[in-house]
């Protein structure tokens, strides 16, 4: 007689209390352990493990994702055919969580191979940016990046990774001064303009913008020595004259960026950026608590890690709260929680309206679910502040910024703080890079990987196969970021990602 596995066997349960698994693999109508199946239920989608009352919630991670909006059945396919997203209470008990970190002593602490900066601070890539103050001069800054791309110049500085333009789509058409978009978009610009990232800096505007040039560039915090050149296509007297003008201070910018040289320094001064795109049912399972474990470790050997998309935890900030290293901090989370709340109104938006289609398919059914699985990238330290967008990154540990979810958007944000390098988590396959950032891609599932080889990094998948735990899969992110740091390239890096990906949040009204 043929054995029909166990419910157990056939999905993963993540909690004790929860009324739904994971099916590992395409559950096909049938009874197992008693429990009836009436119809095929899709790799990584929900299974109800017991009857779920019509209103009552349905529980996955231990915790509330929805509430059934109809009877659902043991054995039934639990989505958005019978689970509804709705609010509900959820207790923030500040500070309950804190526990102290135990820190590498110093001595003993990883290390990488970084370019170091006069004021202290350490870049993992040596790049010179061409940023541009508005849209208008988007075109003269490729054009200067590209001619000294192909003028070859570039094989005489072997230190310099490249030139980087950061183009925009912004800076005109917005209100000025005190406006919060426009205050946005400065904080941005000017987190990019004093990248650790970065040894050399070539300002361009149009001229007429709002955004000007000379205000924005005469208070940059830059570290001594940095050199850093401001124009204007007008002054200069048209495109041509501003690229030709714009490749001579490049070209004088590179003996000073070549200068730079690799040394060991550690670990401590690292900021790692963490992102979760086109996410699926087991980015909370592999990718995401493994990226979390990777923090820890980086956290524990006095790094940073930052992450953000306020949208994607919202449902799980208690969890955060819980974790904060103090009242004040806790409530500045719940602040920006109440703040998009609002702000999805004003266009008669929902927050749920957030997972996309994408997630669906992978087997997210309310933004609730998805939320708890991208905090799983918060790891298990302490929150010790939430950040604005944009908001430099001054303190060690674990930090949270306010981002919209949208990828590119909150990786610029991440950037712009001071991130020197970001681990992204897909399921569905996210194409991405961030210059002047490498950007590290983990697949949450084998089949993923084996089918984007190209452009995925890391194979998380081998944790719901079985090979490897979250602790372990940890490590050797935590060792690939150490790697990369030190200047070993990225699969974005490798096929040239991260120069249409700078988009800054735009928060103005277009005028």
């Amino acid at each position: 007689m043929i054995r029909l596995p166990s419910l157990d066997e056939l999905g993963f349960r993540l909690h004790a209390d929860d009324s739904v698994l994971i099916a590992r693999t395409d559950v096909a109508a049938g009874t197992y352990s008693g429990i009836h199946v009436p119809a095929e239920v899709p790799r990584g989608h929900k299974l109800a493990t017991v009857d779920i009352a019509a209103g009552a919630p349905v529980r996955k991670y231990g915790q509330i994702i929805g509430f059934a909006s109809r009877p659902i059945a043991a054995g039934e396919h639990v989505h958005t055919h019978n689970v509804d997203y709705q609010e509900f209470h959820r207790e923030h008990a500040h500070g309950a969580d804190v526990v102290p970190t135990e820190y590498v002593p110093s001595a003993q602490r990883a290390t990488f191979q970084g370019f170091v900066r006069p004021d202290g601070r350490v870049g993992t890539r040596n790049y010179l940016a061409v940023l541009t103050s508005v849209n208008c001069s988007a075109t003269a800054a490729k054009m200067i990046a590209r001619r000294i791309e192909a003028s070859g110049v570039l094989d005489d500085y072997p230190n310099v990774d490249g030139v980087c333009p950061l183009t925009h789509t912004l800076g005109c058409g917005h209100s000025g001064q005190g406006n919060e978009g426009f205050e946005v978009l400065r904080r941005a610009l000017r987190g990019y303009a004093g990248h650790p990232n970065l040894a050399g800096l070539l300002v361009i505007g149009l001229g007429c913008e709002v955004n000007q040039v000379k205000s924005l560039t005469e208070d940059l915090r830059l570290p001594p020595g940095m050199p850093v050149h401001a124009m204007t296509i007008q002054e200069l007297g048209g495109t041509k004259k501003t690229v030709a003008e714009g490749v001579r201070r490049i070209e004088e910018m590179l003996p000073v960026a070549n200068a730079y040289q690799r040394q060991t320094v550690s670990a401590d001064k690292l900021v790692l950026a963490m992102e979760c795109g086109g996410s699926d049912a087991y980015s909370g399972i592999t990718a995401n608590p493994a990226l979390g474990a990777a923090a820890d470790l980086l956290i524990r050997h006095g790094g940073t890690a930052v992450f953000g998309e306020t949208t994607e935890i919202y449902g799980a900030e208690h969890l955060l709260t819980r974790r904060a290293v103090s009242r004040e901090v806790g409530e500045k989370l719940v602040e920006r929680i109440a703040w998009w709340e609002k702000h999805v109104q004003i266009d008669d938006s929902s927050i749920n309206n957030n997972p996309s289609p994408g997630n669906k398919a992978g087997g997210l059914t309310t933004i609730l679910e998805k939320s708890l699985g991208a905090a799983a990238k918060g790891g298990t330290t302490n929150l010790v502040d939430v950040l604005q967008y944009a908001e430099p990154i001054t303190g060690h540990g674990l930090m949270f910024m306010d981002t919209p979810g949208y990828d590119p958007v909150n990786a610029t944000g991440l950037i712009a703080g001071g991130a020197q390098l970001l681990c992204f988590t897909t399921g569905r396959g996210s194409a991405f890079g961030c210059k002047p950032a490498p950007s590290i891609k983990l697949a949450t599932n084998t089949p993923l990987y084996e089918r984007m080889t190209d452009d995925m990094d890391i194979n998380c998948g081998v944790i719901a196969d079985g090979e490897l735990t979250v602790a372990e899969m940890g490590e050797q992110i935590f060792q690939h970021v150490l790697r990369v740091a030190s200047g070993e390239e990225t699969k974005s890096e490798e096929l040239g990602y991260g120069e249409e990906e700078f988009v800054p949040w735009h928060l103005s009204t277009v005028l």
